[in-house]
C-alpha cells in the first residue's frame, strides 16, 4: 500500500463525463490498496469567465474579493468528483485549501505556500476514505481565502505530496506526457520517457503548459519524483526526476521547442541615460507585483537611451500605467509602443557554445520574413521574441528545421540510470 496524490487539471474535470472517466481512475489505485489524494483544478473555462464577470463590474477588481470569487471553481470540482466517486462505490470527502490547512503569505492572487497543517486528511485516510482537495487555493495568516496564481493546481498537489510523504505525484493532463514541442501545434514530436527537473523547468518557463514551473522547482527541492501521465489514455508517461548519469555525453543537445504567447512589449524611448535609471524602472514594476521577462536596453547617443522590456501581457495595462507615471515625474522618457508579442525558445543543453542552433533558428525566421524583436541565448536556452501573429507558423517551422538536433538515444535525460521501480510505475 502506497500514498499516492494525484492531480487533474481543468481539462479533465471538464465535463460530467470526463469527471466520471477520472473517477474510474482513481478507483483503480483505491482498489489496489492505496491511500488516494486527488487535487482537482476548476472546470476548464471556469476561472476565465469568473474573470470576465469580474472584470464587467469592475476595470480593476479588488484582489482580496477575485480570490473569494475564483475559489469558487474547485469548489465545484471536488464536490462533483466525491460525487462521482460515491457512484462507483468509493468512499470519498471533499475538502478546500484552507480544511486542509494550506497557509499562504503574500499577496491576493499570487500567495506563495508557507507551511502545511494537514487538516483532518490522515484521518480521513486512515478511515479508508479518498480525500479530494480543491488546488490552487489556500488561507492566509488573516483568515482570507487566497488562492495561488494560474495553474498552480500542480503546486498543491506537489506541496501535499512533500508534506504528506507520498510515495507518488502524478499529474494527469491532456496529453500522455512531455513532449519535444507541443503535439496540438506540431505533428508527431518526440515524448520524453523521462526528464531532468532542470530541463521541465526551462521549458515550462518558457511556455510549455504540461507542469507549472513552480511545482517542479518545489519536487525538485524535495526530491519528489513526478509522473505526467494522460487523464483519458492509458499510457506510459513521462518520469520527471533527477538521477546521476551512467555516462557523459558532450555537445549540445536540444530538449524541447516553445512558444508563449503570454507576454507583452514596452518600449521606452529618449530616456537620460543616468546611472540608477534601470533600477527605478524595476522599483516601480516590482512595488505592484510585475515581473519582467527580456530587457533590452540601446543606446541613442551619449545622453539618451532606449529600453524594451516584455512582462506577462495580463498585466500589461498596469505596467504600462506604472512606467507612464514614473517617466512623467522623472521629466525623461515617453511609452513608444507596447503590445502583445510572442516568445519563441529552444531549450536544451549547451547551446551558448554551438551557434549553430542559434544560426539555424534566426535564418529559418528569417527565410519566412518573421523579424526578430529580441534574441537572448544561455547554455540551456535560446529564446526569440517575434510577433505574435506568426507565432505557430515559427513554431512549425523551426521544429522542423531543428529535430536533428533532438536526440533519440543520447543525452543526460535518454542515458540516465532510473531505479526500476521508477521506471515501472512512469
Amino acid at each position: 500500500m502506497a500514498l499516492v496524490v494525484q492531480k487533474f487539471g481543468g481539462t479533465s474535470v471538464a465535463g460530467v463525463e470526463c469527471i466520471k472517466k477520472i473517477a474510474v481512475r482513481i478507483k483503480a489505485a483505491y482498489d489496489q490498496g492505496d491511500e488516494v489524494i486527488v487535487v482537482v483544478s476548476a472546470r476548464s473555462g471556469v476561472t476565465n469567465e469568473l474573470i470576465a464577470r469580474a472584470r464587467q463590474l469592475s476595470a480593476e477588481p479588488d484582489q482580496r474579493e477575485m480570490d473569494m470569487l475564483l475559489s469558487v471553481g474547485e469548489q465545484e470540482t471536488i464536490a462533483l468528483t466525491a460525487m462521482a466517486l460515491h457512484g462507483l462505490g468509493v468512499p470519498a470527502v471533499s475538502r478546500t485549501g484552507p480544511q486542509v490547512g494550506i497557509v499562504t503569505e503574500g499577496p491576493h492572487c499570487d500567495a506563495r505556500i508557507a507551511h502545511i497543517q494537514g487538516g483532518d486528511v490522515l484521518e480521513q485516510l486512515k478511515a479508508g476514505r479518498v480525500v479530494i482537495v480543491a488546488g490552487f487555493q489556500g488561507v492566509n495568516e488573516a483568515g482570507d481565502i487566497t488562492t495561488l496564481g494560474r495553474g498552480s493546481s500542480d503546486l498543491t498537489a506537489v506541496a501535499l505530496a512533500a508534506a504528506f510523504k507520498a510515495q507518488r505525484c502524478e499529474i494527469y493532463t491532456d496529453v500522455e506526457g512531455v513532449y519535444e514541442c507541443d503535439p496540438k501545434c506540431v505533428q508527431d514530436p518526440k515524448k520524453w520517457a523521462h526528464i531532468s527537473p532542470e530541463t521541465m523547468l526551462e521549458l515550462a518557463g518558457s511556455g510549455a503548459q504540461v507542469v507549472q514551473a513552480r511545482a517542479v522547482q518545489l519536487a525538485e527541492h524535495k526530491e519528489l519524483p513526478l509522473w505526467v501521465r494522460s487523464a483519458f489514455v492509458d499510457k506510459a508517461g513521462t518520469l520527471i526526476a533527477s538521477r546521476p548519469p551512467s555516462a557523459l555525453i558532450e555537445g549540445s543537445f536540444v530538449r524541447g521547442i516553445t512558444v508563449d504567447t503570454g507576454y507583452a512589449k514596452i518600449v521606452l524611448e529618449r530616456l537620460e541615460r543616468k546611472p540608477g535609471i534601470a533600477a527605478s524602472l524595476f522599483e516601480a514594476l516590482k512595488d505592484a507585483g510585475i515581473s519582467i521577462g527580456t530587457v533590452h536596453q540601446g543606446e541613442i547617443s551619449d545622453a539618451l537611451i532606449n529600453i524594451t522590456l516584455t512582462v506577462p501581457l495580463e498585466s500589461l495595462h498596469a505596467a504600462s500605467s506604472r512606467l507612464k507615471a514614473l517617466l512623467e515625474n522623472m521629466g525623461s522618457g515617453r511609452v513608444a509602443a507596447m503590445g502583445p508579442i510572442a516568445k519563441l525558445s529552444v531549450v536544451g543543453t549547451g547551446l551558448r557554445f554551438d551557434m549553430s542552433i542559434a544560426a539555424t533558428l534566426c535564418r529559418v525566421l528569417a527565410k519566412e520574413a518573421i523579424s526578430i524583436e529580441l534574441l537572448s541565448v544561455s547554455e540551456t536556452k535560446i529564446s526569440a521574441v517575434i510577433p505574435i501573429a506568426v507565432a505557430q507558423t515559427a513554431l512549425r517551422l523551426v521544429h522542423e528545421a531543428l529535430s536533428s538536433s533532438v536526440p533519440t538515444k543520447e543525452g543526460k535525460d535518454a542515458i540516465v540510470d532510473y531505479p526500476a521501480e521508477f521506471l515501472a510505475n512512469a
